[in-house]
Parts: C-alpha cells; sequence; structure tokens
C-alpha cells in the first residue's frame, strides 16, 4: 500500500482524466481491513466492496468514512445486509437477489457470453428489467466486465454495447472499466469506474 499522500495524488489524477461526470469507486478487495484509514486519509470518497463478509467488517470499522457500494458477486441471502450497509449494487443478476434488495442497483449484463464471469445475456435483459420493475427492484443502470485483455482498446466494443443498451432501457449510469481501461470506459460514457491497483500498487 502506498502513502495516502501517494494515493491522493492519484486519485486525483484519475478524477481529473475521466471528468465529473464519472465516480471513482475505489476497488477494495485486496485492501486489509487495517489499511482502509489510509484511504480514509487519501480522500477516497467511494469504496467498492466484492463480498459480502468483507463489507460487514470494514463498514463496523470505518462506516462513516466512505459511501459504500458492493460491486461482487451478489448472493441472493446477502442481498439484505448489503442493502443495510451499501448506498448502490453494482452487480444484480439474479430474480431471487432482486426480490431481497431494497437499494438502487445496476445489472450486470454478461455481453461477451463467458461462463466464468456472471450476468445476465444480453438477450435476456428487457424481461429481467421487466420482473425487477414488477417485484419492486430499483434499476439505475448496466455494469459488464469485459474479457481480460492487455491492450485497453480491445475492451471498447462492450462498453459501447453496454451504453447502447443503456440508452434502449433508458438507464442513466453505467459502471464500467478498471484500472486497465477505465480512460476508453469514461469516453464510451461510465458513470462509475471502478479501479484499485491503479490507485495504490
Amino acid at each position: 500500500m502506498r502513502s495516502s499522500e501517494e494515493i491522493r495524488e492519484r486519485y486525483e489524477r484519475i478524477r481529473e482524466s475521466v471528468g465529473p461526470g464519472v465516480t471513482v469507486v475505489a476497488a477494495t478487495k485486496y485492501v486489509p481491513p487495517e489499511e482502509m484509514a489510509v484511504l480514509a486519509e487519501a480522500g477516497i470518497e467511494v469504496v467498492g466492496e466484492n463480498r459480502a463478509q468483507s463489507l460487514a467488517e470494514k463498514h463496523a470499522r470505518y462506516g462513516a468514512a466512505f459511501h459504500w457500494h458492493f460491486i461482487g458477486h451478489l448472493q441472493s441471502r446477502k442481498a439484505r445486509l448489503v442493502s443495510e450497509l451499501c448506498e448502490l449494487c453494482h452487480s444484480l443478476e439474479s430474480e431471487s437477489a432482486a426480490r431481497q434488495l431494497s437499494i438502487p442497483a445496476l445489472v450486470e449484463v454478461n455481453l461477451a457470453g463467458e461462463e466464468t464471469k456472471s450476468g445476465v445475456a444480453p438477450e435476456q435483459l428487457e424481461s429481467f428489467l421487466a420482473f425487477c420493475a414488477e417485484n419492486g427492484a430499483r434499476v439505475r443502470g448496466l455494469m459488464t466486465m469485459p474479457p481480460l485483455s492487455d491492450d485497453p482498446e480491445a475492451s471498447r466494443p462492450y462498453f459501447r454495447r453496454l451504453r447502447e443498451l443503456a440508452e434502449r432501457f433508458d438507464l442513466s449510469q453505467l459502471s464500467m472499466g478498471t484500472s486497465q481501461d477505465y480512460l476508453v470506459a469514461a469516453e464510451e460514457g461510465a458513470t462509475f469506474i471502478r479501479v484499485g491497483s491503479v490507485l495504490w500498487s
């Protein structure tokens, strides 16, 4: 972990590069609870957790220091806990979780059809959004994870497709882009980027 001063510099540089319309979510999956204080000192405002257990542990110690988002695979049995501790869930993808979640959410879309990744298939998105509306889930937008690549430009078609889907269904928020491709994501209309290693490694 870098010093709070170094993280602050990187954080501000990223915010400047993506513009005021993009929220920088610090992905804290690999940040131990005892090091979360460094992020608060660095001025990080929004953190994203991948696991409900880690979320609960870190929130208990630093709840007031950040705005909390959930960005990992959402199990329906953890949806109520996530709802209690977070402001936004980026990874809604199941009907059972949609029934339990009581905070605004983004629907995760598996655009590449990768079996190892979660998400709703694009052709099933319309029916899933209809189910969410019928069951009171507050969907605000979409999220995706493109196939891993060393070339940021390889992610662009997936980000563009997600934006087109969001426009089709009149959704305004897009969570896309991580440490390796967040600039491309911002160019394609991201309203949230999820970055970790680029901040503190």
